[in-house]
């Protein structure tokens, strides 16, 4: 992608998430001088994010943060929304909800690209937002089985470009693994050169890349992360 595409993807991201927060800055709760939230739409590192971090600015009752991380949620263009305290929004029909995880992973990777150093498993800088990014989705995906596939074009061998699409597939889950998703949620395979982005030559470069789908949803037993706790 040239220079001026990715500057315009980037624009065009950050456009989005501004009205977004502009339209949860106008919902009742948060109008006046003294809003019931604090609503960061961006990652901790400060890119910009379509799933707000929420900080109570007071206290408040669980009737109230639930209804207002719902409006928030309910937004056009909003991912999933989390309180910075550790819970989170992530209810709903479980089919529905897999659908909607797939579409915003999706959604974070037309955006911007996970890139790595030619002929190795290492990120080039720029990824870590990325991989950022993609966490703050798979967050609210309570209970789904995400496959994260590694792919190459034809250049090299057969054998080399397996075990590097392996090896990249494995690499971007320990990423993520490290940013709080766990480990046992993420399926990580590498398919080498041997499944080539539809309508694409095998040999184009277009054909190095990460993918991701949600494959399955299991049943989950509420945890301290999507269980309100006591405060």
């Amino acid at each position: 992608m040239c220079a001026m595409a990715l500057f315009a993807a980037s624009r065009s991201a950050d456009d989005l998430v501004a009205r977004i927060a502009t339209q949860a800055a106008a919902l009742p709760a948060q109008r006046g001088g003294d809003p019931a939230v604090d609503v960061r739409f961006s990652t901790a590192r400060g890119w910009p994010s379509r799933h707000p971090r929420l900080t109570p600015n007071r206290d408040l009752s669980e009737l109230e943060r639930a209804r207002i991380a719902q409006a928030i949620a309910d937004l056009p263009g909003v991912g999933g929304v989390h309180w910075t305290d550790g819970t989170m929004l992530a209810s709903g029909d479980s089919d529905i909800e897999s659908l909607r995880c797939e579409n915003e992973l999706l959604g974070v990777l037309a955006e911007r690209t996970i890139r790595f150093e030619e002929s190795s498993a290492e990120f080039i800088p720029g990824s870590e937002e990325v991989l950022d990014e993609l966490a703050a989705t798979l967050r609210p995906c309570v209970g789904a089985i995400v496959a994260i596939s590694g792919h190459t074009d034809t250049s090299g061998s057969p054998q080399l470009n397996l075990a590097l699409s392996q090896d990249r597939a494995q690499t971007v889950a320990r990423e993520l693994v490290a940013r709080g998703i766990p480990a046992q949620s993420l399926r990580a395979t590498g398919y080498g050169s041997t499944r080539p982005a539809q309508g694409l030559d095998p040999a184009d470069p277009a054909n190095r890349r990460i993918e991701f789908r949600v494959v399955s949803t299991e049943t989950t037993r509420p945890t301290p992360i999507d269980t309100p706790a006591a405060r």
